[in-house]
C-alpha cells in the first residue's frame, strides 16, 4: 500500500524538525562569527571537521539515483553494480593522496579557477559554463525527479508536490552555505545509514520467509542460493549485462576515469575539503572511503531482494510501471511499502535525506561556480563579499526553479536513472580528467592541448557513440570491446559499451595532448605548472593503516564474488 499512516508521518516529521532546527542553529551561530565572508558561505573554510567532511561527502553523493537506480540495477545485474560504490573506495584513497594535496597547496576553491591558473581564463570560462549547464540539465534534474518519483512511490503524494517539497526542504539547507550544509549532512547520513539498514534486514528477512526461515543471515544465504548468477562482479562478453559492466574494464579500464574524474575534478565533491587543511581533508575523505565500502548493502542487496522475491511469484504487479512493463526501479519504494508502520516512515526519512543532501550540496556547487567563476569574474568584477553571497543565494533559487521546470521533460524514468546520469556525463569526463591529470603533474602541459580536450574530448566521444550505426562492429566482439545491443526499433548492432569508450577518448587524448604540447614547447610557448613537490604526497600513519584495510577489503570482496 503506497500511503503513510500517522506514525510514518511523525517519524518524518521528528526528522524534519531536527535536520531544520540544526541547520538554523548552525547558521545563527555561523552568522555572529563570521557574517557574510564568501569563503565562509561557499567552501565553510577552516570549521569543518573530519568527521563532518566525510560524511558529507557521503551524503553528497548517495541520492536517488543510488536507492532507485542503483537498486534496480541490483534487481537486473546483482552485485556487480557494487563496483561504482567499492570502486569508488579505492578511488578516494588516491584523490586524498594525490589530488587534494595540490589543490590546497595552490589555493584552488573551484574547479573553473583550477584552469584558469593552470591553463587560461577562455578554457575556465568554457568549462565553467559547461558545468553549470551539466549540473543543472542532468545531475540537478535528475536527483530531483528520481527522489521525487521514489517518495511518490512510497506515499502516493501527487509527483510534483514530490518535487516542490523536495526542492523547498533543500533550499533551506543550501541557503545557509556550505557550513549548514555539511553539518546537517551528519544528521543526513545518520538516517539514511539506519533508516537504509533497517529497510535491507527487513527486506533480507522477507527473502527468509520464502524459505520458512527469519533473519538477515538466513535471507543472504538463500538469496545466494536462489540468484547465484546476480553475485558475481565480473560478467563474460556474452552476458546480456555486458554493455553496462564490461568485464575487466571495472577493474582496469573506463570505471577509473568515471571515478577519479568524479571524486577528484568535480567541484560538487571537492568543495567540501577545499576549505579544511590538508590532515583534515584527507582524514574526512578516508572516513568517507568507509562508508562507500558500507553502501552497496544499503543499496544493492534490496534491489536483489526484490529479484528473489519476484521470481519467486511475488510483487508480480507492484514492480509494474504505468505502461504495464517491468520497472525494476521500482523495487526499492515497492519494498519500502512492505514495511510495517513506523519503520516506514524512518526509511521513508532516509530516503528524502539521500535526496535533500543531495540537492543542497549539488545546487550549492552550481551557485559556488557561478558566483566565483562567472558573476565576480566577468559581470561585477569590484563586487563585495556582501553582494557576493547575496548573488550566491539567487543562483540556489533560480537553479532549482530551473530543475522543477525542466526535469519532467527530459524522459529521465525510461532509461534507468543512474545509467542515463552515468552515461551522459561519460561524453565528457574523459577530455575533462585528461586535461586535469596532465595538468597536475606534467608541466609541460599547454592551453591548446587543454582545448583539444575540452572540446576533442565530446566529440571523440559522441563519434565513438553513433560509430556502430556507420560500421559493423562485430569484429570486436572476441576482444571484449563491443556487444550486441537492442536498439528501440527492435534490432541489434554491435555497440562499444560507454565505459570502454570513455578509455578510448581519454587514452586518445591523452596522446594528442601530449602532441600538441610537446609542439607547442619546441614554439616557445610557456606553460603555468602548479606548485608541486614530493613531501606534498606523504601521508602519517593512523591514514596509511586505514588505506591499507580498505585495499584489504576489496581485494577480499571481489575474490569471493568474482
Amino acid at each position: 500500500m503506497n500511503t503513510l499512516q500517522i506514525a510514518d508521518y511523525l517519524v518524518f516529521l521528528v526528522y524534519f524538525f531536527i535536520v531544520s532546527g540544526y541547520g538554523y542553529w548552525i547558521y545563527k551561530r555561523k552568522q555572529t562569527a563570521t557574517h557574510t565572508a564568501s569563503h565562509d558561505y561557499f567552501l565553510a573554510e577552516g570549521s569543518l571537521t573530519w568527521w563532518a567532511i566525510g560524511t558529507s561527502l557521503i551524503a553528497s553523493n548517495i541520492s536517488s539515483e543510488q536507492f532507485i537506480a542503483m537498486s534496480g540495477n541490483g534487481f537486473k545485474m546483482g552485485l556487480a553494480i557494487a563496483t561504482y560504490e567499492w570502486m569508488a573506495a579505492l578511488t578516494l584513497i588516491i584523490v586524498a593522496v594525490f589530488f587534494i594535496p595540490v589543490y590546497l597547496k595552490n589555493k584552488i576553491y573551484t574547479m573553473p579557477q583550477f584552469l584558469h591558473q593552470r591553463y587560461n581564463g577562455d578554457i575556465a570560462m568554457i568549462m565553467a559554463v559547461f558545468w553549470l549547464l551539466l549540473y543543472v540539465i542532468v545531475n540537478l534534474t535528475s536527483i530531483l525527479y528520481l527522489g521525487a518519483l521514489a517518495i511518490n512511490g512510497i506515499s502516493g503524494i501527487n509527483l510534483d508536490l514530490c518535487m516542490y517539497g523536495l526542492a523547498f526542504f533543500a533550499i533551506i539547507i543550501a541557503l545557509g552555505g556550505m557550513k549548514v550544509i555539511g553539518y546537517t549532512d551528519v544528521i543526513q547520513v545518520v538516517f539514511l545509514i539506519f533508516g537504509g539498514l533497517v529497510t535491507t534486514y527487513l527486506a533480507l528477512d522477507k527473502v527468509a520467509e520464502l524459505n520458512g526461515q527469519h533473519g538477515m543471515l538466513q535471507g543472504f544465504n538463500y538469496m545466494m542460493d536462489q540468484s547465484g548468477d546476480h553475485f558475481h562482479m565480473i560478467f563474460e562478453k556474452d552476458s546480456p549485462n555486458f554493455p553496462s559492466l564490461p568485464g575487466l574494464t571495472v577493474l582496469f579500464g573506463g570505471m577509473w576515469i568515471v571515478n577519479l574524474n568524479y571524486w577528484g575534478c568535480n567541484q560538487y565533491i571537492t568543495q567540501r575539503a577545499l576549505g579544511a587543511d590538508l590532515k583534515t581533508a584527507r582524514s574526512g575523505i578516508l572516513f568517507a572511503a568507509f562508508l562507500k565500502l558500507l553502501m552497496p548493502v544499503i543499496v544493492v542487496l534490496p534491489g536483489i531482494a526484490a529479484y528473489v522475491i519476484y521470481m519467486k511469484g511475488g510483487l508480480q504487479t507492484e514492480l509494474l510501471g504505468p505502461d504495464g512493463v517491468l520497472n525494476p526501479d521500482r523495487s526499492y519504494p515497492v519494498l519500502l511499502n512492505l514495511l510495517p508502520v513506523g519503520l516506514k516512515g524512518l526509511s521513508f526519512a532516509a530516503l528524502t535525506a539521500a535526496v535533500v543532501a543531495s540537492l543542497a550540496g549539488k545546487v550549492n556547487s552550481i551557485s559556488t561556480i557561478f558566483t566565483l567563476d562567472i558573476y565576480k569574474k566577468k559581470i561585477d568584477v569590484d563586487c563585495s563579499e556582501k553582494k557576493m553571497v547575496r548573488v550566491g543565494k539567487w543562483a540556489v533559487l533560480v537553479a532549482m526553479l530551473l530543475a522543477v521546470v525542466i526535469a519532467p521533460h527530459l524522459g529521465i524514468d525510461k532509461k534507468g536513472g543512474f545509467e542515463f546520469i552515468q552515461e551522459y556525463t561519460g561524453f565528457v569526463s574523459p577530455g575533462i580528467f585528461a586535461m586535469f591529470i596532465l595538468g597536475f603533474f606534467w608541466k609541460k602541459t599547454s592551453s591548446n592541448a587543454a582545448m583539444f580536450a575540452t572540446i576533442g574530448g565530446f566529440v571523440l566521444s559522441v563519434v565513438f557513440k553513433f560509430l556502430p550505426k556507420i560500421m559493423n562492429l562485430e569484429f570486436l566482439h572476441s576482444t571484449g570491446f563491443s556487444a550486441l545491443v537492442q536498439q528501440e526499433d527492435g534490432t541489434s548492432i554491435y555497440e562499444i559499451p560507454f565505459l570502454d569508450r570513455m578509455g578510448f577518448v581519454f587514452a586518445i587524448c591523452v596522446a594528442v595532448m601530449v602532441i600538441i604540447s610537446l609542439i607547442d614547447d619546441k614554439r616557445g610557448v610557456k606553460s603555468k605548472g602548479l606548485e608541486i613537490d614530493a613531501t606534498m604526497f606523504k601521508v602519517n600513519n593512523a591514514f596509511l593503516a586505514g588505506s591499507l584495510i580498505i585495499c584489504g577489503v576489496l581485494v577480499a570482496l571481489y575474490s569471493i564474488f568474482w
